[in-house]
């Protein structure tokens, strides 16, 4: 099966959004949990240690990255169930990233959103999330991973090509 991106850009005032979406069968709280607690990430993004309330600071293991690096962040927010607001500063530049939440008829959408400065690699940046979010899916589902060769470069040219709209 070949994945299908779903990634969006939007214009914001300091730059620029990249949404990505998953619709996952399963109560908020469930979500919740697979997404801040370090045994669950640890199945498709990587565990993590250290302080984990707002403005503190924890080291994520890249699993699924070249030799599992370690990579600092920092908590900007935490809003139980709904909220989960991350920056880091690598040899890449700046990550801030949100997590947004909401539930409906049982099921729960995940946002994934970088906040951008400028839009440079969006054809690395958007299959990779891609990949990491059908990660989760299929860490929930208990179904094979993904191979990572069919987002990149399979995507790249998608996110290099997609619109920007005004939010």
């Amino acid at each position: 099966m070949t994945p299908t991106p779903t990634g969006r850009l939007f214009r914001t005032g300091d730059g620029s959004d990249l949404v990505l979406t998953r619709t996952l069968r399963a109560p908020i709280d469930d979500v919740w949990a697979g997404v801040t607690e370090s045994e669950r990430t640890a199945r498709w993004f990587g565990p993590w240690e250290g302080d984990a309330a707002p403005g503190g600071s924890i080291k994520v293991q890249m699993v699924h990255e070249d030799q599992a690096p370690w990579m600092d962040m920092r908590i900007d927010a935490c809003e139980p169930p709904r909220r989960l607001a991350l920056s880091a500063t690598d040899e890449h530049g700046n990550w801030r990233i949100e997590l947004l939440l909401s539930e409906a008829g049982g099921s729960t959408l995940l946002q994934l959103v970088q906040h951008l400065e400028n839009e440079d690699g969006l054809g690395e940046i958007g299959p990779g999330w891609e990949y990491y979010l059908d990660m989760l899916v299929a860490a929930r589902e208990g179904s094979p991973k993904p191979d990572f060769d069919a987002y990149y470069p399979a995507m790249k040219a998608y996110f290099d090509q997609l619109p920007t709209r005004v939010s």
